[in-house]
């Protein structure tokens, strides 16, 4: 009603300008229509993910991973490379004989001799070399992104600890103005017997300080709501004031598949075990290749001659190595002992991850259990307190006897406000613990 006014008075002051003159640009009716901020559950899981500072590793990854298969692929490309060699020898080729020709001499050769060369080499069969190298590539790049994706997962539990802290705050001030009300009520009924003297002002005095008490609880409550919505601003980078509204998230299905990015860590890291395995069967494949040469020094090609010349060479190579032939089987050893490793380690997480769930689901089955009496309680107390305000307004009832019947139904409210909002925290809990709240962050 405040609000209403005040927007009706800026509107009344603009057109009283307009007509005397006086230009204005205030945006009233904007500011009048202003709804408060409404956030959800999946959007702030959707929020802290993109503002979270270790996402931006994504695309180094990405980047990482496209420049290194770029590099494997141009393993294809022809392999230019530019030697030079000079060298003095201890002896040289001679000849014992001389050749009594006239006009022929035998050649001497220079114990100096020099040589600079460039050389193309171009592959042809590698044996699937490079192939295995992109492949790695690939598999690391999906490896360190899944690895970010195992990090970033912790932070769902961290968006549910702030954001349903945020939602029993709310819930908790809604009974507290409850409260006031019904220690309200008993304040006015208690002047009444004052002023007709039936009772004491001593009456009137407790139940005002129960008022100032219940103040004193939404003062803390709100400076409790005041850090979470700090908190999770900072976690999703979206400005949160008091007047945003947290919505309260849906009761979900629960799933019990363990659907975990950890799992799908462990698999790529078989996989680059897998991978290492194949580059030992391609180290001992040959290798084919083209090259060609082109040089100058002294001698050149021809043997016969001691002047420095051109020259040129090309052909096929081939090599075939098969020293890995030694240690191919200890090799295999040691990676089918890594991806044993894996499997071990999957099984450890799978096995407390089931432990945390029946803990879970245990937790879920209480906190549904005390819900489904919450409301039979509140009904009962609602009733003493019913009387007891009946009781107090004819005086038959002390101003203590009746804040204790009102603290009472508060407390039972409270208590249904808790189990409620703890069953949804623990619905969710076990959600991300099975890793099917991802499919919630990612709607």
């Amino acid at each position: 009603m405040i609000k209403s006014m005040l927007c009706i008075n800026r509107i009344i002051a603009i057109i009283t300008s307009v007509l005397t003159g006086t230009i204005m640009t205030l945006n009233v009716f904007g500011a009048c229509a202003q709804e408060p901020q409404v956030l959800t559950i999946t959007t702030a899981y959707r929020l802290a993910r993109e503002s979270y500072p270790l996402i931006k590793q994504r695309d180094l990854i990405v980047r990482s991973e496209a420049y290194t298969i770029s590099n494997a692929a141009k393993g294809y490309l022809p392999a230019l490379s530019v030697n030079g060699q000079a060298t003095y020898q201890s002896t040289v080729t001679s000849f014992p004989f001389s050749v009594p020709v006239p006009g022929f001499s035998l050649p001497k050769y220079s114990r100096d001799q020099y040589k600079i060369y460039g050389q193309i080499d171009q592959v042809i069969y590698d044996g699937g070399l490079i192939k295995n190298q992109k492949q790695t590539a690939e598999a690391n790049g999906a490896v360190q992104q899944q690895n970010l994706e195992v990090e970033l997962y912790a932070l769902y539990d961290r968006v549910d600890q702030l954001f349903f802290g945020t939602v029993l705050i709310d819930e908790e001030l809604k009974q507290n103005s409850l409260l006031k009300q019904d220690i309200q009520n008993g304040i006015d009924k208690a002047n009444a017997l004052v002023a007709n003297g039936v009772a004491y002002r001593s009456s009137v005095d407790e139940l005002s300080a129960q008022f100032l008490q219940s103040e004193q609880a939404r003062i803390e409550l709100n400076a409790a709501k005041k850090a979470y919505l700090a908190m999770l601003s900072l976690l999703i980078n979206r400005p949160l004031s008091e007047g945003s509204v947290l919505e309260r998230p849906a009761i979900l299905f629960l799933s019990d598949v363990i659907s975990r990015p950890e799992l799908l860590l462990y698999e790529g890291q078989k996989k680059i075990d897998d991978l290492q395995e194949e580059l030992l069967k391609v180290q001992l494949r040959p290798k084919l290749g083209f090259f060609a040469q082109e040089g100058y020094g002294r001698p050149g090609l021809n043997q016969l001659s001691n002047n420095f010349t051109w020259y040129y060479i090309g052909g096929f190579k081939l090599t075939w190595s098969l020293g890995g032939l030694y240690t191919l089987k200890n090799q295999k050893k040691l990676l089918n002992l890594n991806r044993e490793t894996w499997d071990v380690q999957k099984e450890i997480f799978l096995f407390n991850t089931r432990i945390t769930q029946k803990q879970q689901l245990a937790g879920i089955e209480k906190y549904r259990e005390l819900f489904t009496k919450d409301d039979a309680i509140i009904a009962l107390r609602g009733s003493v307190k019913k009387a007891a305000g009946a009781q107090l307004e004819n005086g038959v009832l002390s101003a203590h006897d009746y804040i204790t019947e009102v603290n009472a139904e508060n407390e039972a409210r409270q208590n249904r406000i808790l189990h409620e909002i703890q069953l949804l925290q623990e619905q969710y809990s076990y959600q991300n613990t099975t890793g099917n709240l991802q499919e919630q962050a990612n709607q």
